[in-house]
């Protein structure tokens, strides 16, 4: 069974960027429920038990089970493991990855021409899902969005970066200012 991880930080560490409520809501109330869906769908799969949430998701397509229960991986355990991966890369004080800026500097030019590709992505997000910047198959950056809660696990990509764009994530502080919330969540990114 998968637990609901503990954040290094309090709810309120985040302020005035990320309120306390948001926190406190998208943690205990949403992650909770796409971890208590995950446990659910994984209860019938006993040979799957010793996978973690990251390789289900990168094995989703030649897991055995039912579509409709990979389906449900897909969904709730990609909350899951989404959710889980968003809390680590926030705090309230930085430390900051040096290969990785290296990297985006190599690939984008610039941190700034980076944050300019990553929030156009995460504004343009039809709907609800999420802005990443992963490594692909060939190890090269890549900023893009996906829906709901699709992982870039399920394509073979590897999460360095990303930024929950459902209105939960904003929606008691920002009301529907998705480009503010975006621009102050760099101020709680603690990688660059």
């Amino acid at each position: 069974m998968f637990t609901l991880p503990k954040l290094n930080y309090d709810y309120a560490a985040l302020e005035p960027f990320v309120d306390a409520a948001t926190m406190e809501i998208h943690h205990s109330k949403h992650h909770q429920t796409y971890l208590t869906n995950f446990n659910a769908v994984m209860e019938k799969y006993h040979a799957l038990e010793n996978l973690s949430a990251q390789e289900l998701l990168t094995n989703l397509n030649t897991l055995e089970v039912s579509d409709e229960d990979r389906k449900k991986i897909k969904n709730h355990g990609g909350g899951f493991f989404n959710h889980s991966f968003f809390w680590e890369i926030m705090g309230p004080k930085k430390e900051v990855n040096d290969k990785l800026v290296a990297d985006i500097i190599t690939e984008f030019t610039s941190i700034e021409k980076f944050k300019e590709l990553f929030t156009q992505a995460a504004i343009s997000q039809f709907g609800s899902g999420w802005a990443w910047l992963v490594y692909d198959e060939n190890d090269k950056l890549k900023i893009y969005s996906l829906p709901n809660q699709d992982s870039p696990l399920t394509v073979g990509h590897k999460p360095m970066i990303c930024l929950d764009v459902w209105e939960h994530a904003y929606y008691l502080k920002y009301q529907n200012r998705r480009a503010d919330y975006i621009n102050n969540w760099w101020n709680v990114l603690k990688l660059i």
